[in-house]
């Protein structure tokens, strides 16, 4: 009878120790991917990788002339002053302001409009059609066509509120009225997309579960508010998240529709970045402004993701 030999540790399969360039030039298929992968990677880093490190190596020199070579390095005086700059930390106020009334309302305004739009109505993809429109189309267009809107004069909101028995509204001119028009746009811009993804959670929902409520007795209002919305965490949560990373960068209807104004009471982060690089071109300083930016951005993000961690969701990145 044949006993089996115990394999020794020279007969045991050792991979072979080739170079990174070797098991490249070997297998075909990686060859071809990582070609693919090529102009991405090359774009990336020209445009993105470069300029980021680029732009915090400028955070910390004094930079006021057209070549760089003559920037100068001064370490953290750019930060040291920006903690005190009291009209930096004002643009922040206003743009939390319209991050604060931006994405509650903006997501509160399409979800209803996404239930409206989910519902099996002849020629409801026209509809679709004509809330995404504004989406796609250009921010100067749409400025100017709100711009017209909102005149106190010859505006047609205000000839609306006068056929109710009130004044006209200087809707842009007044520093208490300004950034709440600016909302009003941004959500109208925005609401396309936000019904799109709210579509997209209220058809992942099966419809079973309402049809089982509805049979227990449940009204439509307790469906929703016990069935959809907690269902559509996943999407409530990427919406939030991406809202208040998209409103602290709001910068096109600011600079084309008020500049900042009325005093100032619309001068968010980023086109107080854009002035401070652009006009007065002090680039150094506009850069220690955008990291700290980022950095307020990403604390916002980490405390949404610990939030919804906290309730139970770790999908949640």
């Amino acid at each position: 009878m044949d006993v089996p030999r115990r394999l020794s540790a020279a007969d045991t399969y050792t991979p072979s120790k080739r170079t990174f360039w070797q098991r490249f030039w070997s297998r075909s298929n990686e060859r071809a991917g990582y070609f693919f992968v090529l102009p991405s990677f090359v774009h990336l880093l020209i445009f993105v990788a470069i300029p980021l490190v680029f732009s915090l190596y400028l955070s910390f020199t004094d930079w006021r002339q057209p070549n760089p070579r003559n920037a100068l390095f001064i370490g953290l005086e750019n930060y040291q002053f920006l903690f005190g700059d009291r009209r930096f930390w004002a643009a922040m106020r206003n743009t939390a302001y319209f991050t604060a009334l931006f994405v509650p309302g903006g997501m509160a305004v399409s979800l209803l409009v996404a239930l409206v739009m989910n519902q099996k109505l002849k020629g409801i993809y026209i509809f679709r059609t004509l809330f995404f429109m504004p989406v796609i189309s250009s921010w100067v267009a749409v400025s100017i066509v709100w711009i017209t809107l909102l005149d106190p004069q010859v505006g047609i909101l205000n000839y609306v509120l006068q056929q109710f028995g009130f004044a006209p509204v200087n809707w842009l001119g007044d520093p208490n009225t300004a950034m709440i028009a600016v909302v009003i746009i941004a959500i109208w811009k925005g609401l396309g997309f936000q019904m799109v993804i709210w579509l997209a959670g209220l058809q992942a929902i099966p419809q079973e579960l309402h049809e089982a409520a509805s049979i227990d007795g449940a009204s439509r209002w307790q469906g929703f508010w016990k069935i959809t919305l907690p269902l559509l965490a996943p999407t409530t949560f990427f919406l939030a998240v991406t809202g208040v990373i998209g409103s602290f960068q709001v910068f096109s209807p600011i600079y084309v529709i008020t500049n900042g104004g009325p005093r100032g009471s619309t001068d968010v982060v980023v086109y107080h970045i854009y002035l401070r690089a652009f006009e007065a071109y002090d680039f150094g300083y506009a850069a220690a402004q955008a990291w700290v930016l980022f950095g307020v951005i990403f604390i916002a993000t980490l405390i949404q993701v610990w939030y919804r961690r906290r309730q139970g969701d770790e999908t949640a990145f």
